[in-house]
């Protein structure tokens, strides 16, 4: 069943979206194909059970969400000696043969129809090449949303043997329109080159007015890594998919998740590998907390392709919650189609452990005290993971905050 397109949005739109930002014709096609494409296209997929649908991506309402022609948005770019960061359009102007070789090339825009309305829509974004041999450390995007829609496109490209750590913080500005729900959409794509490495930390806190999709995916080629840290603390609802191809022998990925959900927010998150080539290896891990009458849903999944051999693939979820009005799912998965593989997967959801608090207060700590300290302890194990001391240090003032 296809969604209905979007009230205002049309093939004028597309071509006034073009044309403020003088786009080449390439572009203006390739926007035009991904906005005919709507009429035929599903939104994402998400889990299901009788009778339910763990989340109702139907509900958003993109007639009164999107408005296309009046986006706005303040983003910082930070680059690294070596590297080039640039906005979409800029990057148009100044490399369009690199842009137009690789937009659209690991996330194909027809994928779903947000992804579609994404491609058709984005007015901003960036672009980062690292060329063959260049370590670029500290390349960072700080993007503020300032509409009641915006849509972001970022390309990363990584030539042989180059190396990237990549740094996104999403939020909203202090020109943000007005009151009522928004809708913001994130699509990264990342392309690498033999023996590359590329590592993509996003903090995502936005208003919670606002309904967040993102789609994030790596292409890891011979000896490449692509790595994921992913933070959702803001919006509404959030569904983030991170996923990486593992193409290339030898090629790794990691992928390390954190949301902290309280109020009504929803989490829709999910982590997916596929093994499609030799010698490959990838961990997942996530943890979450909720409060009050937050809920999560979670997917992982791990594919071992027939030609996957000597295949190492590991995913773990833990979910806690520290209300009895709270509620979480875990749908952990190993698709395995080649016997030379060694996999593992667990999910928990389960409350604060009453003999630690117990124990905790029986020794003169207040009972909040108690607990916050109890969650703080929760993420230690995935904060661990997080390489990136800057990402991961901003993630734990959000995590006091909250708990404070």
């Amino acid at each position: 069943m296809s969604t209905q397109v979007p009230q205002g949005l049309s093939e004028e739109a597309i071509h006034t979206v073009s044309e403020e930002r003088d786009e080449p014709e390439w572009l203006l096609e390739r926007r035009l194909a991904a906005f005919r494409a709507l009429d035929g296209l599903d939104l994402p997929d998400v889990i299901q059970t009788p009778g339910r649908r763990w989340t109702n991506l139907r509900n958003l309402g993109f007639e009164d969400l999107v408005d296309p022609l009046n986006q706005r948005d303040e983003t910082e770019r930070v680059s690294a000696e070596g590297a080039t960061v640039l906005s979409f359009a800029d990057a148009l102007d100044e490399h369009e043969e690199l842009v137009r070789e690789h937009f659209g090339s690991v996330v194909d825009p027809e994928t779903n129809y947000l992804t579609a309305l994404s491609a058709a829509l984005f007015t901003t974004g960036t672009v980062v090449h690292v060329p063959k041999g260049v370590d670029a450390e500290d390349v960072k995007i700080r993007a503020e949303m300032n509409s009641r829609s915006l849509f972001s496109h970022t390309l990363v490209v990584a030539e042989g043997n180059a190396s990237a750590t990549i740094l996104e913080r999403v939020s909203n500005g202090a020109d943000a329109d007005g009151e009522g729900d928004r809708y913001f959409s994130n699509v990264v794509e990342v392309a690498t080159d033999e023996n590359a490495y590329v590592q993509y930390g996003s903090l995502q806190n936005l208003d919670e007015d606002v309904y967040t999709y993102s789609l994030k995916r790596g292409d890891a080629a011979r000896y490449a890594t692509v790595s994921w840290i992913e933070g959702n603390l803001g919006s509404r609802l959030t569904r983030s998919d991170i996923e990486t191809e593992l193409n290339g022998d030898s090629s790794e990925t990691k992928i390390v998740g954190a949301f902290f959900g309280h109020g009504d927010q929803h989490f829709d998150v999910n982590a997916r590998v596929w093994h499609d080539a030799e010698h490959t290896t990838a961990d997942l891990v996530t943890r979450g907390v909720l409060d009050d009458e937050a809920r999560s849903v979670y997917e992982g999944v791990q594919d071992v392709g027939r030609d996957a051999w000597d295949t190492s693939s590991y995913q773990r979820e833990n979910t806690l919650m520290l209300s009895d009005e709270s509620e979480a799912d875990a749908s952990p998965k190993l698709i395995i189609h080649n016997h030379d593989t060694e996999a593992s997967h667990s999910a928990t959801v389960g409350q604060v452990d009453r003999e630690d608090l117990f124990y905790m207060t029986s020794r003169s700590i207040p009972p909040r005290t108690a607990r916050n300290m109890l969650v703080e302890g929760f993420f230690v194990p995935v904060l661990e993971e997080v390489e990136v001391d800057e990402l991961r240090e901003d993630i734990e003032a959000l995590v006091r905050q909250r708990l404070d």
